[in-house]
């Protein structure tokens, strides 16, 4: 994958509109809109369950489908009614670091609401790849374009400066299997663990005709100290996957809830989304402990108060406001942007 098509994707994000008084109009301004994950995902659960007891404070919120994180801060910087959502925390980091103003000015808008739960980052690899920078001039697997999956490998590679000599874009199971099948040398896959996937890859070893495949691979150690500047540290072992013999250190990313930075009361509509995230804030708080005991089981790992890497922490649902926020116009901007056909001088890679 070569600069231009990364710059396309990121390209894409921010041409879908800024947060503008053109939303003052939302005619849905009562109703909030909540931008989460797949349909059969976890992110869609805790959407539902942060809908519940929103109730309990006159709060409406329409849970929204999506196609992740990427997803996610596209529509909520664009006109649709998506106040608020679900995201990797390593979204932030990833955009910051653009050399283009316009990107990190959208970076800099987001703010964290509370930290969820973690999802570990799994780099399945051939036993000739030790290290993260092994990854170097290798074939690697980093999931479908857009994934959360895709934007933590591709995060992971600027943050280290590693760039392997092609990247292959494939969903988790074709991933696993091009490495077994040595048509790859490694592939990433982000998730809870255990995965589902890689305990069944442990079944291989019962298989006369496949054990030298499982033989032949491991999850690399990822405790690189520039990732744990970003990502929290991990492990990964044999009492979550049975096949291993040792425990393998790794990272995990964050999923968090976030929105854009209403603090600054630019108008009408700013000032009503921040009084509804206030409300937000009071209503997760208050039922934490009841979403702990029958909402999605990964509540149990949430801790309100975490601080998570480099995130920004919203003032709205905190109830601390402050005014004068930025009068950027981000539509006018992006719009020059656009005339200017920038290409995004980020992170780049020689083509497959």
């Amino acid at each position: 994958m070569n600069r231009p098509l990364i710059s396309g994707l990121l390209l894409l994000l921010l041409l879908c509109g800024g947060l503008t008084s053109a939303r003052a109009d939302d005619a849905n301004a009562k109703q909030i809109g909540m931008v989460t994950g797949s349909e059969t995902g976890t992110y869609i659960k805790f959407g539902n369950d942060i809908a519940r007891v929103a109730k309990t404070v006159g709060l409406d919120i329409l849970v929204k489908d999506s196609q992740g994180s990427i997803d996610n801060i596209k529509r909520i910087n664009s006109k649709e009614n998506a106040t608020f959502g679900i995201v990797q925390s390593d979204v932030l980091g990833f955009l910051s670091r653009s050399e283009n103003p316009e990107m990190r000015q959208v970076a800099s808008r987001l703010r964290l609401i509370f930290p969820f739960y973690n999802e570990e980052v799994h780099l399945f690899a051939n036993k000739v790849i030790t290290s993260f920078d092994g990854l170097q001039g290798k074939r690697v697997v980093v999931g479908e374009q857009g994934s959360g999956t895709w934007l933590t490998a591709m995060n992971l590679l600027q943050l280290t400066g590693v760039k392997p000599a092609e990247l292959i874009h494939l969903p988790p199971l074709q991933g696993v299997t091009a490495v077994l099948k040595g048509e790859a040398d490694a592939t990433f896959y982000v998730a809870g663990k255990p995965v589902n996937l890689f305990t069944k890859v442990g079944n291989l070893v019962t298989k006369p005709e496949f054990a030298p495949m499982l033989a032949n691979v491991h999850f690399v150690p990822l405790d690189d100290p520039r990732m744990l500047r970003e990502y929290q540290p991990a492990q990964i072992g044999p009492a979550d996957y049975e096949w291993l013999s040792g425990d393998v250190p790794t990272i995990a990313v964050k999923a968090v809830l976030m929105s854009f930075d209403f603090s600054g009361k630019r108008s009408p509509y700013f000032a009503q989304r921040c009084e509804q995230l206030a409300k937000l804030g009071q209503a997760i708080r208050a039922n934490i402990d009841a979403l702990r005991q029958t909402g999605h089981p990964k509540w149990k790992e949430v801790n309100l108060d975490e601080k998570v890497g480099v995130w920004p922490l919203d003032s709205c649902s905190r109830g601390n406001i402050k005014g004068g926020g930025s009068n950027v116009d981000l539509s006018r901007e992006l719009e020059k942007m656009l005339l200017n056909q920038f290409e995004w001088p980020g992170y780049s890679i020689p083509a497959a």
